[in-house]
């Protein structure tokens, strides 16, 4: 285990100091009343394309002012003035072009009123966010409870590495600790990527979750089952727990966090993926057992480890090529 953890650490290292290349823009805007809004755009000096990022203006709006780009640090600032014809910001859709070319992503600040925050992260794969309406405190709790269950039920490699779990230690009070220990894990990442306090190389985090469902899968194909791995696997999934953290703090993101309500979001959000979870475990073990009463064939117990090696394989190899194109 310590062998892998230090093999870990010496890939993390460049491929983390590469993504820190590749600095987040920040986008800020406010509402300043009678259909005004003020945009703030800043955005690293130093560009990997020759393709401009800049905020797009919404159909909705027309711009009234715009300052010229002054230094700020290490980026440069542009501050715009818009004049929109909706009563408040909500609906307004906000995206930036030139994300794509330029390998980047931007955080998104938007505050419809003063005492309301939304964040999300725009990217590529990501390029629009649309100001949602205002919540209260339960309405926020149960759409983000939904947006957990949502999130775990369509994110595949999520699933097949809660399945590898449950072949690595059975249905037993083993099951209790390692699938606690994975949700103390992606918890706490979870927590600290939507807070702002850790960044999220995504392409990064992707290969690496890839990378635990492959480790799993190889740990499930050995012989003996007397490492410590198969003794203890609680740590190797509180450890790739953290990752799997990382992997939904990148879908939360999508969403827009409302900072008025953000320890209920993060909290419900959370509770939604366990509640996925658990009812994935539960269809896994019915199925399974209905399986093995119709059949004891060996190659029956075996192939759902070929399966989570192959598909892991391939995973892994397509993460690699889009993480070094």
């Amino acid at each position: 285990m310590i062998r892998f953890i230090l093999l870990l650490t010496l890939v993390l290292n460049p491929l983390i100091a590469e993504a820190h290349r590749f600095a987040p823009s920040a986008l800020d805007v406010r509402a300043l009343g009678n259909g005004d809004v003020s945009v703030v755009w800043k955005t690293p000096v130093q560009a990997t394309s020759n393709v401009p990022m800049l905020p797009e203006l919404p159909p909705e709006c027309d711009r009234i002012a715009e300052t010229p780009w002054f230094p700020e640090g290490t980026g440069k600032v542009l501050r715009q003035q818009w004049r929109c014809s909706g009563e408040s910001l909500e609906g307004l859709s906000l995206a930036i072009s030139g994300l794509a070319a330029n390998q980047s992503s931007a955080v998104v600040s938007v505050r419809p009123r003063p005492e309301v925050f939304f964040q999300a992260v725009l990217s590529a794969n990501n390029p629009v966010f649309v100001v949602p309406a205002q919540r209260s405190g339960i309405a926020t709790a149960l759409h983000y409870l939904w947006l957990g269950a949502e999130h775990i039920a369509i994110g595949i490699d999520h699933l097949f590495f809660v399945a590898g779990l449950l072949l690595l230690v059975g249905w037993s009070m083993r099951l209790v600790f390692t699938v606690t220990a994975f949700t103390v894990g992606h918890s706490v990442t979870l927590a600290l990527v939507s807070l702002g306090v850790v960044t999220n190389p995504e392409a990064v985090i992707e290969w690496l979750i890839a990378l635990s469902i492959w480790v799993l899968a190889f740990e499930l194909s050995r012989p003996g089952k007397h490492s410590r791995l198969w003794q203890r696997p609680w740590y190797l999934a509180a450890l790739f727990g953290l990752l799997h953290g990382m992997g939904f703090a990148g879908a939360l993101a999508e969403t827009g966090l409302p900072q008025l309500h953000l320890p209920t979001a993060l909290l419900f959000f959370n509770v939604g993926i366990e509640l996925g979870q658990l009812a994935f475990i539960a269809l896994l073990t019915v199925v399974g057992t209905f399986v093995l009463r119709l059949s004891q064939a060996s190659w029956i117990k075996i192939a759902p480890v070929y399966v989570l090696g192959a598909v892991s394989t391939y995973w892994l190899l397509d993460r690699t090529g889009a993480l070094l194109g």
